[in-house]
């Protein structure tokens, strides 16, 4: 009989282990019960935070830059470089992750520290840029990210507009001839699992503004001043897929960077070599910390899920908790899910001991599909 070869092609469990952990410890598991299975680990991320250590993982060299944060603090970001490719993650500079506890700016946060993580990644000789955009702590179109990389956002007296989506309202002029010129000789994909428009009721500010410490207020005047912001540098860009993600930093690449959207995880598995990794598998295993309507809404598991599905390869996920019945399992092409909460069902507990139970989760699939 052929010895079964595994790919473990997971997302992190957020709050508890990274993709890399998660794909230790499914491995640890399968090899306990079936000591002969070839393992292949592919940990994957959809464009958001975790992109970059993805990257690495499949090979990418880790740089770090020091940049500006949300609030207008120094801290260190990192990107991602092989060759002349490079993987930026706007929540590596402009993420919830460098909000102090209960500190939210909703008004003020501002991108540009994501401006400046791509300008270090020109400046490392990147021609090919991936822009994982999602967790964010911002709301402000992506204007600090385009004032990082060259752009003046004006007022009617000619001073620069106040930081974030809150100093828009005031913007009378945008004058983007000031760009880095290199940019033009960039080939930038916007990668994103979410496809909301900039504004109106499934934009950036209703949507996901709460999550960032919005009031029902903030997200009115928010949404009013994106929509003013993009009067000012085109309207019909604001409505297309991807301008609504990371607080609408998907909307300032679109109309002013030339970048294309794609959907997350189908680009990141382009990038860490998904198709060569596959086609060496006779079972994939893959999940994300919560498997749930959401993904089958573009994030990883199901990206992984569909192309596994298209080249006839068998699919099993883990997850911490299930919230998908089998039909919704089988349809997006994954034939059982193993969650933790089914080992533990205090949640609290279930995220302590994570690692052990993913690999008690793993000894079950190698039982039920390797023996």
């Amino acid at each position: 009989m052929e010895t079964a070869r595994v790919l473990v092609a997971a997302d992190k469990f957020k709050g508890s282990l990274t993709a890399v952990q998660v794909a230790e410890r499914v491995t640890a598991g399968l090899r306990r019960v079936a000591p002969d299975v070839r393992v292949e680990t592919l940990p994957v991320a959809d464009g958001g935070d975790g992109t970059v250590a993805a990257a690495v993982a499949a090979g990418f060299e880790r740089r770090e830059a020091r940049v500006t944060g949300p609030l207008g603090d120094p801290v260190t970001a990192a990107y991602a470089l092989r060759d002349s490719t490079a993987v930026v993650e706007m929540a590596e500079a402009s993420g919830l992750q460098h909000l102090p506890d209960g500190v939210f700016a909703p008004l003020t946060a501002s991108t540009y520290g994501s401006g400046e993580l791509l300008r270090a990644a020109l400046e490392a000789g990147a021609t090919t840029i991936v822009f994982g955009v999602g967790g964010s702590a911002t709301t402000d179109g992506g204007a600090g990210m385009l004032a990082a990389l060259g752009a003046r956002f004006l007022d009617g007296d000619g001073k620069p507009v106040g930081p974030g989506g809150g100093g828009l309202a005031d913007l009378a002029e945008a004058d983007l001839s000031g760009l880095d010129p290199r940019l033009a000789d960039v080939d930038l994909t916007l990668a994103s699992d979410v496809d909301n428009p900039l504004t109106g009721p499934k934009g950036a500010p209703e949507v996901y503004g709460r999550q960032k410490g919005a009031s029902e207020e903030d997200i009115a005047v928010l949404d009013a001043a994106l929509t003013h912001y993009a009067s000012v540098l085109g309207p019909e860009t604001a409505a297309l897929p991807g301008a609504g993600a990371a607080g609408g930093i998907g909307y300032g690449a679109l109309v002013a960077l030339g970048a294309r959207f794609r959907p997350g995880i189908e680009v990141m598995l382009d990038v860490l070599g998904f198709a060569p990794a596959l086609a060496r598998a006779t079972l994939v295993i893959t999940g994300e910390g919560s498997l749930d309507e959401q993904t089958l809404h573009g994030k990883a598991p199901a990206g992984v899920a569909a192309a596994a599905r298209e080249a006839g390869i068998e699919v099993v996920a883990v997850c911490g908790r299930l919230a998908l019945s089998q039909e919704a399992l089988s349809g997006a092409g994954i034939a059982r899910a193993y969650a933790l909460a089914e080992l533990e069902p205090d949640p609290a507990v279930s995220m302590a001991q994570a690692g052990p139970l993913l690999e008690r989760a793993a000894e079950s699939i190698a039982r039920d599909f390797l023996s």
